[in-house]
């Protein structure tokens, strides 16, 4: 076959997906996936509507978080990350998450008394969702599409770090600590600028 006969097939049967609904077809040439992590919205852990448009100029750190996991120790880290950032712009959004091992197997009662009562966490959190495959909530689906496969989480406290515009700035694997220089740094330069 001729590259041309091979170029008309390609369009082809990219156009039998979209028309049977396989793929979004995109409207006037844009894409049809948010620009802007601030089109998705989660639900609290108290079962609340969490849009993350309310965060909207600020930086926000998201980290999917289980109980039973050898890196539940990082709670400690980003409940510090958001006592010394949130009066700067910074809010850390905890999304519990059972896709890994299992290590989240409670109510998100459960969680948030664990959370409360091990690490005195009081930033907001998310009821438990997937994070991961098909199931995936939709703004985990959005970031892996951002950063592709290799930037989307593996493990418990994988970090997406949100610019004040939505974007996404940046990610840290589980083995980034809260604490790290790496992290901390971007924190700094994703802040918004100080309004004096």
């Amino acid at each position: 076959m001729t590259g041309q006969a091979l170029k008309g097939l390609g369009g082809l049967a990219a156009a039998a997906v979209t028309a049977v609904g396989l793929a979004p077809a995109p409207a006037d040439g844009a894409s049809a996936a948010p620009a802007s992590a601030h089109a998705f919205s989660f639900t609290s852990i108290d079962g609340a509507p969490l849009p993350l448009e309310q965060f909207a100029g600020k930086a926000v750190l998201v980290v999917n978080t289980a109980s039973r996991c050898g890196f539940t120790p990082q709670y400690e880290g980003l409940q510090s990350l958001w006592e010394q950032y949130r009066e700067r712009g910074l809010v850390v959004l905890g999304v519990p998450s059972n896709d890994f091992g299992g290590q989240e197997p409670g109510s998100e009662e459960q969680i948030k008394e664990f959370c409360t009562v091990n690490f005195s966490i009081d930033f907001p959190m998310t009821e438990k969702v997937r994070v991961t495959g098909g199931g995936a909530h939709p703004f985990y689906q959005w970031a892996r599409d951002q950063v592709g496969f290799v930037g989307s989480p593996k493990w418990n406290f994988h970090k997406y770090l949100i610019g004040p515009d939505g974007a996404l700035v940046d990610w840290f694997s589980s083995m980034t600590g809260p604490q790290s220089d790496r992290l901390v740094a971007a924190i700094e330069k994703a802040l918004p600028p100080p309004t004096n």
